[in-house]
């Protein structure tokens, strides 16, 4: 068995697997408002619940945002590679998947 050479490598595959993780996370992301906003609207019409599913909408938005965002930068070709996710833009993504699954549980509960 041969290894490759760096040359022969494809510097495509690892941004385009990377840009699919963020597609498959923002569709979880969505996933988890959706019941946010059935637990909140269906099965409790209490003024925190409403409360918890606003913030998850906006948690939601703004990981939306971040995550297209990095799409566009993965999607773009440049011979060197797409650049680095700043680490504000990485803690602000942990940040609201975080705080969305915390909505989450306190709509369960």
């Amino acid at each position: 068995m041969t290894t490759p050479l760096p040359e022969e490598r494809d510097p495509g595959l690892q941004p385009e697997r990377t840009r699919l993780a963020w597609r498959r996370t923002t569709l979880s992301c969505t996933v988890a408002a959706v019941l946010a906003a059935k637990a909140a609207l269906h099965e409790r019409h209490s003024a925190a619940g409403i409360v918890a599913f606003a913030f998850c909408c906006i948690l939601w938005l703004v990981f939306l945002a971040l995550a297209h965002r990095r799409i566009r930068t993965l999607a773009v070709t440049d011979p060197a590679g797409p650049s680095a996710l700043a680490p504000r833009h990485a803690t602000a993504t942990a940040l609201c998947t975080v705080a969305l699954a915390a909505c989450a549980v306190a709509l369960v509960f």
